[in-house]
């Protein structure tokens, strides 16, 4: 990762051009190929045609019910995820290592098992309504948090925390002071690969028994042949994914100041 502060007017333009030329031609593809017949235009609108749809919906109120609903149900299961994976990360990986020992080929094992393969089974359990939904969300996000819990407290300098103690640290200092800034990295890593997977399977999530949501939207759209209105769904969800994701390193750069420094220097 480059330094861009104290970049010259130049070195700023050739830094974003790097960062958007890929963007930049395939939107531009995107556009020209329906319109010169090397994609069929039925099935593939060009890039103003799916622009204008999204427009068209906001200005008729048809998208944003969409979107506050898929966002709803996104959030409250990566929320309940932190919720339960954070803490247990940290007794596994920190306080209670020979019980992450015994646990760790099973927890391994369930978070391997296709989502797609158990949503029947919450179905099953809790019907068609939002607990279903926002379960299945939940089971997909709380695997990376609680590795990338266990993986960051595990990978903490022990020298530091021998320091820590030598010095008459209590636990409570220990934890807030050494071991939750040394395994913030990879807890936010967690986070952040938790935020992507709860997008990607809100589709599934929102394709059954749902009547609103972005989900439902594609699935709507796919039965009615509604190509573009189709796009615009799949953009949206792409977009909110990028959305949280980037609010993630947003809320990581402004609290591990430390991480910025090391690699500044």
């Amino acid at each position: 990762m480059e330094e861009r502060k104290g970049l010259t007017k130049s070195s700023w333009i050739l830094y974003w051009y790097r960062k958007s030329i890929a963007v930049i031609i395939f939107l531009a593809l995107w556009q020209i190929a329906p319109m010169v017949g090397l994609a069929d235009r039925a099935f593939i609108p060009t890039l103003g045609d799916v622009l204008s749809m999204f427009w068209a919906m906001l200005l008729a109120g048809k998208l944003h019910i969409h979107i506050l609903i898929s966002l709803q149900r996104a959030l409250f299961g990566f929320l309940i995820a932190s919720v339960i994976a954070l803490p247990l990360g940290f007794l596994l990986g920190g306080w209670f290592k020979r019980i992450e020992e015994y646990l760790n080929p099973l927890l391994n094992i369930l978070a391997q098992v296709n989502p797609f393969s158990v949503f029947p089974v919450f179905v099953l359990l809790f019907g068609i309504g939002e607990v279903a939904k926002v379960s299945i969300i939940l089971w997909v996000c709380v695997w990376p948090i609680l590795f990338g819990t266990i993986s960051g407290v595990k990978n903490i300098d022990p020298i530091l925390v021998k320091a820590a103690l030598a010095m008459g640290t209590s636990k409570p200092a220990l934890f807030w002071k050494v071991v939750l800034p040394g395994a913030a990295p990879a807890i936010f890593a967690g986070l952040k690969q938790g935020a992507g997977i709860s997008f990607f399977m809100l589709i599934a999530a929102e394709m059954v028994g749902a009547s609103r949501g972005l989900g439902f939207l594609v699935l709507n759209s796919q039965h009615n042949f509604q190509i573009k209105r189709l796009f615009v769904a799949v953009i949206t969800i792409a977009l909110l994914g990028l959305l949280i994701t980037w609010s993630i390193s947003f809320i990581e750069k402004k609290v591990i100041v430390w991480k910025e420094e090391s690699i500044v220097k």
